[in-house]
């Protein structure tokens, strides 16, 4: 069974479209729960009646998830606690009132499950501002529908749209009366540049669209509060959706799951036997399996042997998967490297090597999530302070009034430099300053940044600072 005809046996949603289809079969893979349609477990190989069950029909015993785990490796090596992108701005007010606001929005955090969440293709983030206090909440797309200017490719509205039962909606506060409750309603809501509009429910079939001025917001805040982000893909253009991070791999992951449960299936067989008997006519009418739980009398001509796999075949197995594992990680550019075999600790240069494939893929996210997600988000923030009259509060500040200046994400190194990798920098640097190749400045900032340094420009304002006593009592210590 490949990905194709797993996808034909999901329950498709009332009036959802292909790319939602498509979408919500990417998120059953990313949270391990695409073999849930299928009926049987994999140990009942017939039904009641005696009739053999299709391999198609079983839910695999063993489940690699390496989809997920690909995912998830990229994703930490994303914005892990050690690869959080520092901003850079024009403006040092700018930059200090962005530090406040990721740290009070946990924006680390959230954009780590953004990144998992958008690797089926795309994902939003919407922006909410209560009683100047910003707020940050993940929309998956499945059901969004993103539009677009085709000259400035800046969001003009998002649409969001699908079908809900009516005693879903009367545990929400509608009047939904007692024959409609198991009846189908369309629920919309729109996001504007000036409003976002929630539509009264209607049901399915019928004309409706109608705005519920309760549920509904007028903002005017000139500009829609969602940032929308593409997988792999760059920060503009008018396609909603960017490349699936591990879409090109079910097939193979697929293949390696039955296989796998095949295997153990057979190791199974081996330790518990099935045994034939061949009775010349005899036939006490019973079929005995486990060979050494029992004692069998035959007649002398009778015969009896086990059914049982051997170990030639069990390692042949073991070797094909480990063969589609690779294909595997090479088609999604994740981490081959084991950890059983790195005898001693290695150099930041040396694990980049050994995980140069997830190096590329991260870097590719980096374009994705850092470009095209992250600094729209600090703009936005920008822009709420100037549009709103108390600005944004942070940290229990109210900051107003920010300028749209010039943003930049500085990243760490993907792995941290050892002791001696840090002492041939600054050795180096140190070089380098004496000949007049690059200034202090320049240096301070470049070694910084390798060793972890979160705010590089204080440190150079704090070296900046020292004289000549600072420094020899420095190296006195």
């Amino acid at each position: 069974m490949d990905w194709m005809s797993l996808q034909r046996r999901y329950a498709v949603p009332a009036g959802a479209s292909a790319r939602t289809a498509r979408m919500l079969a990417l998120g059953r893979v990313l949270s391990g729960t695409q073999y849930d349609v299928l009926p049987n477990p994999f140990a009942m190989e017939r039904t009641g009646s005696g009739e053999y069950i299709p391999l198609s029909n079983r839910r695999p015993a063993v489940r690699t998830n390496l989809c997920r785990t690909v995912v998830d490796e990229s994703v930490s090596l994303l914005f892990g606690d050690t690869h959080w992108p520092t901003l850079v701005a024009e403006d040092l007010r700018v930059a200090h009132a962005m530090q406040a606001f990721a740290s009070q929005t946990r924006l680390a955090s959230l954009m780590m499950e953004v990144a998992r969440l958008g690797s089926v293709g795309s994902v939003a983030i919407l922006f909410e501002v209560s009683a100047s206090v910003p707020r940050l909440s993940i929309l998956e797309t499945a059901y969004l529908t993103p539009f677009w200017d085709e000259a400035s490719g800046e969001l003009l509205r998002v649409e969001e749209r699908f079908v809900v039962l009516g005693r879903e909606l009367a545990a929400q506060g509608y009047p939904i009366s007692e024959d409609m409750l198991a009846a189908r309603f369309w629920w919309e809501r729109v996001w504007t540049s000036m409003d976002c509009a929630v539509c009264v429910p209607w049901p399915v079939g019928m004309e409706g669209g109608q705005r519920d001025e309760s549920r509904s917001v007028r903002h005017e805040l000139g500009f829609v509060p969602v940032v929308w982000i593409r997988n792999l893909a760059g920060p503009h253009g008018l396609d909603p959706d960017g490349e699936c991070t591990f879409e090109r791999a079910i097939d193979t992951v697929i293949e390696a799951d039955y296989l796998l449960s095949q295997a153990g299936r057979g190791l199974k067989y081996g330790s518990d036997p099935t045994l034939v008997l061949k009775t010349g006519g005899f036939s006490d009418g019973v079929a005995h399996q486990g060979g050494a739980a029992s004692a069998l009398t035959l007649p002398p001509e009778g015969d009896a042997k086990l059914l049982e796999i051997n170990g030639n075949a069990a390692a042949a197995v073991l070797e094909h998967y480990r063969e589609l594992r690779q294909i595997v990680l090479e088609q999604l550019h994740g981490n081959r490297a084991h950890g059983d075999r790195i005898s001693a600790a290695q150099s930041g240069k040396a694990m980049e090597m050994m995980c140069q494939p997830l190096i590329w893929l991260a870097d590719r996210l980096r374009h994705s999530y850092g470009a095209g997600g992250l600094l729209p988000i600090y703009r936005m923030a920008c822009r709420f302070s100037q549009v709103l009259e108390n600005g944004l509060r942070l940290n229990g500040q109210l900051v107003r009034d920010l300028p749209c200046c010039r943003l930049d994400l500085r990243w760490p190194a993907w792995f941290p430099p050892t002791d001696g990798e840090l002492l041939s920098l600054a050795q180096g640097l140190v070089t380098a300053v004496s000949n007049g190749l690059v200034s202090r400045e320049t240096a301070v900032r470049i070694y910084a940044s390798a060793s972890g340094s979160p705010d590089p420009e204080a440190e150079w304002r704090a070296v900046a600072g020292w004289d000549e006593d600072d420094v020899e009592r420095f190296r006195k210590v």
